[in-house]
Parts: structure tokens; C-alpha cells; sequence
């Protein structure tokens, strides 16, 4: 571990130790809300899992992976070199339900490729006993070369109910990519725990299309969640308007750039209008876009009456949106000093509500106040 890196776990530490005394209140339709801060001095966070134990493992853009366990806050070494630059850098990070006998994780980034470009990728490694080094590390996958700039890497991970993996990529500012299955650009893909293409995948039998496609046509999908019956939805960003929730099935076309609910950022039409026969209607859409990021879908253990309902991170207004798991419209927003630039929301072990607020730096815990 670098001296930098020594003095930075440090200070995350320090705030371990200090910040649970501090507890602020949210309202909500559901009562009070408390909202206490678990974590601050983090760099650009980005997403979090929950460990056995109570432990938390942490993803920052930059490329560093923080192992927080016991009161102590631990770097990991062994995270592959990421691109981060733009919007890409190391993303998203998904503990699956085995991990206290395989303790494998996986992580999504931004990998540089050839020509300066960078495109989304996944890793697996087995995190070591003492939670301080990623082991017999591999990229399992990587989408393919071409892509440039540095944005829409979209780079959620969920574990399917049969341990299958689905990945969402956005369409790295090329919106026309979407819509080209020999391309990765702008999908939802299916992929096994070794990066192969397990059997079922709509594409894989057709010439020249990426094997990996489970559906296409998204613009950015930087949410993604199953519900109660284990099925999959995306949070995904439009331009000017437009942002998307989706239900992703097998095959579908979600048909961006083609059909759009938003506007281009200089106010022009995007593409044909709303509809077009075979390509899906979004579940729900946002105008003016809230820019979407973590989703979650909530299992009603602390809140009965948020039973299914979605909560969504919003980057842009700073507040998280739930969604009435009935009727997929918008029920109200949850709002504070703490939701500035929501980037991540998840449901604890005990149905606690956590999120990652990136401007503040900080991980925050809501429970019944």
C-alpha cells in the first residue's frame, strides 16, 4: 500500500469511527425518515455490496476498491488498471449469494483498448481472508474494440436468479451503435460467471451478431435491478428528457436513437418520434430527465407499504424517486442535504435503505425514524 493510499484509508476510518452519532431526518409518505452516515471522505464512489458480517465492499472511479469491515476501511490490491477518464473508470461491483463459499466477486470497468479508445469491461476474482487483495484475478469479458470518448459505459451488474450475469452497456455516445447487433454498444447482455455465452441468448445463433446481446437498443442503463419474481428492469439516462425504466426481456428492442421520449440537447427531434411497431415502450419515462443512476426494488422488510416499489438515485435534482411497484408512476421523491447526486441505492441485509451520494463522498443508511 502507497503512503497516499495509507493516509486516505485513514481518514475514511476516522469518519467510521465519528459518524454514526450524527443522525439527520428525511420525510417521506411512509413517516420519518433517519439517515445516518456510514461512510464519508470516500473519492467518487460509485457503487457498494454487502459483505457476510456487516462488511461493505466499495467501488471509486479512480480505480481503487475499498474493503470496509470491522471498524477498519482496507484497500484492496489486484483491481485491473482501469480508463478513468470521462465517465469510465472502475464502475460497478456485484457480490453474488455465494460468496461466503466462493468469495468471488466481480467488478465492471472502463478498459483502455486499441486506438486510444475504451470500452466496458467485467473481471472475477476471489478476495482474499483478510479482504486485502483480489486474487487469481481475470477479465472474463470485454466488449468489442472501437468505441471512443468517454462516456455512456453504462456498467451495471446483476445476478440473475439461475447465477447467470447481466451487464448493461450504454451506447458510448454513438447512439446509432444500438441498433447494430454486431456491436455491444447500447445492450443488455447475458453472460455466465466464466464470460461465456450460456444457452438461451436470443442472438447467439445469428451470423454477425454479438452472442453476448440479451436485448438493445438503450441509450445508457445505469440502474439495474430484479424484482420479486426475479425479474430484470434498467434505469437508463435520455438526452433532454426521455430517461427510461425498462423491463428487459429476452430479444427486445428498446429503440434508441430511433423512438425517444426526449429531445437532443439542442432541442432537436430524436429519430422517428415515440412509437414504432417492435420496438418497446418504456415502463416509464421522465420529462424533464432526472438522469438516473442505482436501482433498486424494495422487498418491504422495514417499509410494508413500499413493497415493490423502485427507488432510483437521481444525479441531476439530488433526491431518490420512488416508483409505486403497481403502477410503475412516479409516487414521490425523497429528498435532503444527503441525496446530492445520488449515484448508487440499495436494500441492506436487515431492509435498510443505503445509498451512495458521490458529491458528498459518502455512504448513507435510512431506517424508520
Amino acid at each position: 500500500m502507497s503512503w497516499t493510499m495509507r493516509i486516505t484509508a485513514a481518514a475514511v476510518l476516522m469518519c467510521l469511527s465519528s459518524s454514526l452519532a450524527a443522525a439527520q431526518t428525511l420525510s417521506s409518505s411512509a413517516g420519518p425518515l433517519r439517515v445516518d452516515t456510514v461512510v464519508s471522505g470516500l473519492s467518487e464512489p460509485w457503487s457498494l455490496g454487502f459483505l457476510p458480517g456487516g462488511g461493505l465492499i466499495v467501488t471509486e472511479r479512480s480505480g481503487r476498491l475499498l474493503v470496509i469491515e470491522s471498524g477498519r476501511a482496507t484497500p484492496v490490491s489486484g483491481v485491473p488498471a482501469v480508463a478513468a477518464r470521462g465517465q469510465g473508470g472502475l464502475l460497478d461491483v456485484l457480490v453474488p449469494r455465494d460468496f461466503a463459499s466462493s468469495r468471488e466477486i466481480f467488478l465492471s470497468y472502463a478498459a483502455a483498448q486499441p486506438g486510444g479508445g475504451a470500452g466496458t469491461a467485467v473481471a472475477r476474482g476471489v478476495l482474499s481472508p483478510d479482504g486485502a487483495s483480489l486474487e487469481r484475478v481475470e477479465t472474463i469479458f470485454e466488449m468489442a474494440p472501437g468505441a471512443s470518448g468517454g462516456r455512456h459505459f453504462g456498467s451495471r451488474l446483476v445476478e440473475g436468479l439461475d447465477g447467470l450475469i447481466y451487464v448493461t452497456i450504454g451506447d458510448r455516445g454513438d447512439g446509432d451503435t444500438a441498433q447494430d447487433l454486431s456491436r455491444h454498444e447500447g445492450s443488455v447482455l447475458r453472460i455466465a460467471r466464466d464470460g461465456s455465452v450460456p444457452p438461451g441468448n436470443p442472438f447467439a445463433d445469428r451470423s454477425g451478431a454479438q452472442p453476448e446481446i440479451w436485448s438493445f437498443g438503450h441509450r445508457n442503463p445505469q440502474g439495474a435491478a430484479l424484482d420479486g419474481a426475479g425479474r430484470l428492469w434498467v434505469a437508463e439516462h435520455g438526452a433532454r428528457g426521455g430517461d427510461e425504466v425498462n423491463r428487459v426481456e429476452a430479444g427486445a428492442n428498446y429503440g434508441w436513437p430511433v423512438i425517444s421520449y426526449g429531445r437532443h440537447y439542442s432541442g432537436a427531434r430524436i429519430g422517428e418520434g415515440t412509437e414504432k411497431p417492435g420496438m418497446r415502450q418504456p415502463a416509464h419515462y421522465w420529462d424533464p430527465s432526472i438522469a438516473p443512476s442505482g436501482m433498486m426494488v424494495y422487498s418491504g422488510a422495514l417499509w410494508p407499504q413500499w413493497r415493490g416499489d423502485f427507488f432510483v438515485g437521481s444525479l441531476k435534482f439530488s433526491l431518490i424517486s420512488r416508483l409505486d411497484g403497481d403502477t410503475l408512476r412516479e409516487a414521490e421523491r425523497i429528498e435532503g442535504a444527503q441525496t446530492d447526486r445520488v449515484r448508487d441505492v440499495r436494500e441492506g441485509p436487515d431492509g435498510a435503505i443505503w445509498f451512495i451520494s458521490e458529491n458528498d463522498g459518502a455512504i448513507y443508511r435510512m431506517t424508520p425514524g
